[in-house]
């Protein structure tokens, strides 16, 4: 994570010596693309095997993953609209069941989100090319496990368990954040941007005897290019 706000840190740096000449961002109609890092937050899976009856809770932990995707809107001047179309995931780092304590060794298994959002954002408009804004947005995520393994070394021996059976799942997905437009020229500018996405608990039931619960939770960072017609 911390290479990646490196990375956009130089990107920004690169780009002042562009925009100091440049106009003020300009209203229109845009696209855009963006690329960046997604940090995804601890969460609680609630799991269910209808062949034993038995259910479990676990706290599950991310490495970092990617935040990429495509927007396309109409610049106002005050408020901005969007579509947004992106992709954010995240590696199972660890495992670690709450009854009892047992952490899985070596997890294997990734968690992504395909989302679809409806965004608005408030701009605050001056005379520098830099234009700061905020806002937030609505729409649905399909989430995506991947079969998840870990390694149960609590009686003594070394036992490599299915935790989480792969499926995908399509929830409610909200959004907020804030971030800066920095204009290059009339038709290009760059945005450096923040978002905290989230959704709601997914339930995987690919394999009708167990069941899982999990939710999609991150903070984002991203650099993007946009295009205004």
């Amino acid at each position: 994570m911390k290479r990646n706000i490196m990375v956009v840190a130089v990107v920004a740096t690169l780009a002042i010596p562009a925009v100091c000449p440049a106009i003020p961002a300009q209203p229109g109609a845009y696209m855009s693309a963006f690329v960046g890092a997604s940090g995804l937050s601890d969460t609680d899976v609630s799991s269910a095997d209808f062949v034993t009856n038995k259910s479990f809770n676990d706290r599950v932990q991310f490495d970092p993953g990617i935040n990429v995707g495509l927007t396309g809107g109409y610049d106002f001047g005050l408020i901005r609209l969007e579509g947004e179309f992106s992709y954010k995931n995240g590696e199972i780092r660890r495992i670690t069941d709450q009854a009892n304590g047992l952490r899985f060794h070596d997890p294997d298994g990734n968690l992504g989100a395909l989302a679809v959002m409806f965004n608005a954002f408030f701009n605050l408009r001056n005379s520098s090319p830099v234009t700061p804004y905020f806002g937030g947005g609505i729409g649905v995520a399909t989430l995506h496990l991947t079969n998840t393994f870990g390694t149960d070394t609590s009686g003594g021996g070394s036992q490599r368990l299915l935790l989480y059976p792969k499926d995908n799942d399509t929830v409610f997905a909200y959004q907020g954040g804030a971030g800066v437009e920095i204009a290059l020229n009339r038709r290009l500018s760059l945005d450096l941007g923040y978002r905290y996405f989230r959704t709601d608990k997914a339930r995987f039931e690919s394999d009708e005897l167990t069941a899982t619960g999990i939710r999609f939770e991150s903070h984002n960072g991203a650099v993007g290019l946009r295009v205004k017609f």
